[in-house]
């Protein structure tokens, strides 16, 4: 995904001094708001939201160019007590993304404040090599005193080297900490041409898009297996997109929520897909959505490849 015209950045040539480049691992309990955060600092949506746990499966990294930085936000699962292989795989590629970064931010919910994710997550930070900078989302739902013990709660035990007071949603102190960033990330060429957004391909991207509005429209009714693939993308002679996906479910009932009476829900579900993706490319989309049923596809080492998620032995 790529787009020139990225307001929240201030591209510049490329020279060979004073060019920072680098990766920046938001990670946090489920809902934090680290997909939030990442879509607000690179500008546009590259990561999918919704008020469903565990949205955000893989790793999924924005880029954006602050001054001569080029910062690679890589949004990761949120980190959980794992029950299921899934849960494994998606906790699994949540510390890695922490592993490989320059910077980590640990994003905290403060209207949840130190949950039992949140304190496992903690205890685990204890002694990381990482250079860990907090930021406690969502400051504007809660009261500056609470925010200060918070705080303090936090920091007691983990050697952060920055605490940052932000709100994901409307950007409050996000400057101050891209700030941050910036300065601690290595000198270096970018990695990536400065009008490119993710690394995600568009069939995966599409993929997530559908997957958003899925959750968004079957929120409380559909049970957390279920999975969209595109399977089919084919650009026609008028520039147009014709794209086919599959949404995977584990049971026939699971199946007849998703279609909907007559089926109304997934005709919704592909209205706005289609609609979002045809405003992503600049270009009329064609959606054609499926809906079966494979039974234990969460024991499938081929979907979790085809999320981007290690398929856990054990």
């Amino acid at each position: 995904m790529t787009n020139t015209e990225n307001k929240k950045t201030k591209p510049r040539g490329q020279t060979d001094d004073g060019n920072r480049c680098g990766f920046v691992a938001l990670i946090g309990a489920p809902n934090a708001g680290k997909s939030t955060l990442t879509n607000h600092l690179v500008g546009t949506k590259v990561s999918i939201v919704t008020r469903k746990v565990q949205t955000t499966r893989a790793r999924i990294r924005g880029i954006a160019i602050f001054d001569q930085a080029q910062i690679i936000f890589v949004d990761t699962p949120g980190i959980f007590a794992p029950k299921k292989r899934l849960d494994r795989a998606m906790v699994q590629a949540a510390w890695g993304g922490a592993a490989d970064a320059d910077v980590v931010v640990l994003l905290v919910d403060a209207q949840k404040g130190i949950s039992k994710d949140v304190q496992a997550i903690l205890e685990k930070l204890k002694d990381a090599p990482y250079h860990l900078v907090l930021a406690v989302n969502k400051i504007d739902l809660v009261k500056r005193a609470d925010l200060l013990k918070l705080t303090q709660n936090l920091t007691q035990d983990v050697p952060f080297k920055e605490v940052f007071y932000i709100s994901a949603e409307n950007g409050d102190g996000t400057k101050e900490l891209v700030t941050h960033l910036q300065e601690h990330l290595p000198l270096g060429p970018w990695l990536y041409p400065q009008d490119q957004l993710t690394d995600a391909p568009m069939r995966h991207t599409a993929a997530e898009v559908t997957r958003e509005k899925l959750y968004l429209r079957l929120h409380d009714e559909l049970p957390y297996a279920a999975t969209v693939e595109t399977t089919d993308w084919k650009q026609k002679k008028d520039g147009s997109i014709r794209v086919e996906q599959v949404i995977y479910v584990e049971r026939s009932s699971q199946k007849k929520i998703v279609l909907g009476k007559n089926g109304s829900a997934v005709k919704a579900i592909s209205m706005a897909s289609r609609q979002e993706l045809a405003d992503i490319m600049g270009v009329d989309v064609h959606l054609f959505l499926f809906v079966k049923v494979r039974e234990n596809w969460g024991q499938d080492p081929e979907r979790f490849r085809e999320m981007g998620l290690e398929f856990p032995s054990d």
